[in-house]
């Protein structure tokens, strides 16, 4: 009895913050009001499915999309690093990685702006070799080099994790067979960290395909991502019943992509892939 009343406050938290907002944003997404009153109607949804809300979703899944796979390309190898047992003061070098993170979101999104403006630092500091950069700000790059700056941590530290608490006899006995590291890491260290792998492009995936702030920012008005349409469905245009709807169908890419990841994961854990 003492640990179920110890589940409570958690129970509470959950149905206030989760399953009544939830509740709410399918009642709204299903929900017209007019002059005849409320009633049911799936109008939301079929405005979802309208070409240009379309393309709006693609260029999200791609954008976001784009920046996981170099998080991925990116992070694992930091992961490795930071994870090498040969390497010292280890734990200072991952609170160093972490740092950034400490920093107000929109204040390290707004110091990139000044970094890819025209007249910014590393415009300035080609000009100085005679080098004219293009336009960097208010562009796809932009967009996901700022998604890559803020949610990279999120892909290094699940592997990082993963690959700490890999036992190391396993990775002697490999070598002392005489397996190449090549091999030990194809048949040992990628498998077994296909967990954190996981985690990872579950953790960079979904805040930057709901992020609204970045696209904003760094995209200017060229680049609408589906979390500035639903930002504006809510804040600007006041029609929370599309707002809810799109907010519905996102959150249904998500637990596919999410379901996708975790059975992919199941099916190859433990070298399944080799």
């Amino acid at each position: 009895m003492k640990k179920h009343l110890l589940a409570y406050p958690y129970a509470i938290w959950l149905l206030i913050f989760t399953v009544i907002p939830l509740a709410l944003i399918l009642f709204y997404s299903v929900i017209s009001f007019d002059e005849a009153g409320m009633h049911f109607t799936l109008n939301n949804f079929k405005r979802v499915f309208e070409p240009i809300y379309l393309s709006v979703f693609w260029r999200s899944i791609k954008i976001a999309a784009k920046s996981t796979i170099i998080c991925l390309i990116l992070g694992y190898p930091m992961a490795m690093i930071l994870a090498s047992r040969r390497l010292s003061k280890k734990s200072f070098l991952v609170v160093l990685f972490v740092i950034p993170m400490w920093m107000n979101f929109l204040a390290r999104t707004y110091a990139w702006m000044t970094l890819l403006e025209k007249n910014g630092l590393i415009a300035t500091i080609f000009s100085y070799f005679g080098i004219e950069l293009p336009s960097l700000l208010y562009t796809e790059s932009a967009v996901i080099l700022g998604m890559v700056y803020n949610f990279l941590p999120f892909m290094v530290l699940p592997i990082y994790s993963v690959l700490v608490k890999i036992d190391k006899a396993v990775l002697e006995a490999a070598e002392d067979l005489g397996a190449p590291p090549v091999t030990v890491f194809r048949r040992i260290i990628f498998p077994l960290s296909l967990p954190g792998v996981s985690s990872g492009i579950i953790m960079v995936f979904m805040p930057a395909l709901t992020t609204f702030v970045i696209s904003r920012l760094l995209g200017g008005a060229h680049f609408t991502l589906i979390g500035n349409l639903i930002e504006q469905q809510f804040v600007t245009t006041m029609d929370w019943g599309f707002g809810s709807a799109l907010s519905v169908v996102l959150m249904l890419i998500i637990l596919f992509s999410m379901g996708f990841t975790m059975r992919y994961e199941k099916e190859n854990e433990g070298g399944g892939l080799w």
